[in-house]
Order: structure tokens, then C-alpha cells, then sequence
């Protein structure tokens, strides 16, 4: 089978497209022929081997030659021991915990990585959910403890975790303020925002206004200013951004400030899917490239213009 392969850590330029062994399921696995996949900043991280700590989990040359997390497709094959799917069942998950692979023809996959795709949905819709869904919701519901009615601020809420936390905030009831750019304005507003602030314009921390929960997709701000717009029990959760931003939030973590490393989960996935299927929530693609092109898509991941999800079509 085809796949796009990397040998040393680097720039996008690393990724050739190599012929590799078609992988055969384990008695628990599913064989995936994939229709989409799409990038998330794990993917550049790893292609990157930047933090430091990537290396120290994928080696100092990579282990996981293949990236690509979230994909979509059609259950080609299943071990003897796998009894949620069958062959021609269409599912998308996030296979980060089952070593990558997702920019390839065919991956082989534990079941619990995977759930049913909804019917209403493309490959490419399906494939632009899984990591960056799940970030949002576990951001807003383990770690920022969300509830109905709440006044909730997303920083960087134009990007892929973001454009998820602003649809999975308003599923739960809440009022939300979305913080972009002035060009991502009216897209943030289709998506249901009941307020949104142009970054360019006014500082979201110097304007008066409290939030119960601030959930920080992207950004470089100081922790401070996030904390002086709480309200006196609201919780600012950090689920990307600058490194500078991540280690503060860490390092002074308490009650009101928490750190979010997100990870694979089948009962937040088939939360996020019911939402879905119900058409409460919606994926928002920038752009498409074809496999082949996977390079491109990732410098144009890195150029800083994503509105959502940069997908691969497979």
C-alpha cells in the first residue's frame, strides 16, 4: 500500500510517498481501508520531534514513521476476536494510542479506537472530528466542569479545537463569547456564538466582563489576564497554544487553573458522534488536499490562516 512516510525529524519535506507493507489485523483489530484523515498540531509536533519530549516518547529517529490521527473510512477486514464491527461498516476515531498510521491507504486498528460513522456525514466531515472534538469537550467537561447557563469565553476559537469548543459549549446550554481574529468573525458567529470579540480590536481582560469557564484553544497571552476575567469560582482551562502559555498554566495550576493534555477516548467520541448525527455540531474544513500533497497541507497548517480542520482526502 501507498503511505506518506517520514525517516528523520524535519520540515514537511521529510514526507515521501513510499510503497509499505499492507498491515493484517490482529484478532482484536479492524483493517481500515481510510477515505480521510486529517492534521492536528500532535501530527506537526511529531513531524517536528519538537518538544524535546517527543523524542524522548518516538525515538531520537522516528518509530511512527506514518502521522496522521484522525481518520475516516470503510472496515475492509476483522480479527476473530472483534464484535462491534463488520466488513463494509463505515467508522472515524482517533488512532494516536494505537501508533499513528492514519496517513496511509490502510491501517489496522483496535476496536475501541473506533466508532460508527453517522450517516449524515462525508469521510472528510468525519475525519476533520476525532482529536480536536474530544480536546474540546474534555477541556470544557472534565476540566472546566461546564454547566447549563454558564458564561464561557473561547480564546483562539477559530482554529480546530476552537471551532469545536464554541458548538460543544452551546450544546450544553451555555452563552458563549468567542475571541478570533476580525476575518474569522462572522464564520465563529454561524457557529452559534451568542458574542464574539475581535481580538484586534479589544482586550477580552480589560473590558469588565466575567466568565464562569475560559477555555484557552490558542494564544500567547499571560496567565494573568485569563484570571482577571474569571468570575471568583470560574476555571480557565488551557488546551493549547504557545508553549510559553501551556508550561504557565501548568506550573501554576490550582482550583481556577488547569492544564489539559487530552487523550483517545471511545465514550467522548460517541458523545461527540451522537451530537452529529443530531446536527448540533458541525465540522468546518478550510481546505482539502489529496494525499500526495500531504507536504502542502502542512505548510499551510503551519501558516497561522486555518479556519477549523485542514483535511486529507485519501
Amino acid at each position: 500500500m501507498k503511505a506518506m512516510v517520514y525517516h528523520k525529524y524535519g520540515s514537511p519535506d521529510e514526507l515521501k510517498l513510499e510503497e509499505v507493507t499492507k498491515p493484517t489485523p490482529k484478532d482484536d483489530e479492524v483493517l481500515v481501508k481510510i477515505k480521510a484523515s486529517s492534521i492536528n498540531r500532535a501530527d506537526l509536533y511529531m513531524l517536528k520531534g519538537s518538544p524535546f519530549v517527543i523524542r524522548l516518547e518516538n525515538g531520537f529517529t522516528p518509530k511512527k514513521k506514518i502521522l496522521g490521527a484522525d481518520i475516516a473510512g470503510q472496515v475492509e477486514a476483522v480479527g476473530k476476536n472483534v464484535k462491534e464491527f463488520k466488513v463494509g461498516d463505515e467508522v472515524f476515531g482517533d488512532i494516536s494510542a494505537n501508533g499513528w498510521g492514519g496517513f496511509a491507504e490502510y491501517v489496522s486498528v483496535k476496536e475501541n479506537a473506533l466508532v460508527a460513522k453517522p450517516t449524515n456525514i462525508t469521510f472528510e466531515e468525519a475525519a476533520a472530528v476525532p482529536m480536536a472534538s474530544v480536546t474540546a469537550l474534555q477541556g470544557l467537561q472534565d476540566k472546566g466542569q461546564i454547566q447549563p447557563n454558564q458564561k464561557v469565553l473561547i480564546y483562539g476559537a477559530s482554529g480546530g479545537v476552537g471551532t469545536w469548543a464554541v458548538q460543544i459549549s452551546k450544546s450544553f446550554g451555555t452563552h458563549v463569547t468567542a475571541v478570533c481574529s476580525t476575518r474569522n468573525v462572522e464564520m465563529i458567529r454561524s457557529l452559534g456564538a451568542n458574542e464574539v470579540i475581535d481580538y484586534t480590536k479589544e482586550d477580552f481582560s480589560e473590558n469588565g466582563k466575567r466568565y464562569d469557564l475560559i477555555l484557552a484553544a490558542n494564544g500567547n497571552l499571560p496567565l494573568a489576564k485569563y484570571k482577571n476575567a474569571l468570575t471568583s469560582n470560574g476555571i480557565y482551562v488551557c488546551t493549547g497554544g504557545s508553549l510559553k502559555q501551556i508550561f504557565s498554566s501548568l506550573i501554576f495550576g490550582s482550583k481556577q487553573v488547569k492544564n489539559l493534555s487530552s487523550k483517545p477516548n471511545k465514550k467522548d467520541l460517541l458523545f461527540v458522534q451522537e451530537l452529529l448525527a443530531n446536527r448540533k455540531i458541525k465540522s468546518v474544513i478550510d481546505k482539502t488536499f489529496p494525499l500526495i500533497e500531504l507536504a502542502d497541507a502542512f505548510r499551510y497548517f503551519e501558516s497561522g490562516k486555518v479556519k477549523g480542520k485542514v483535511v486529507i482526502s485519501h
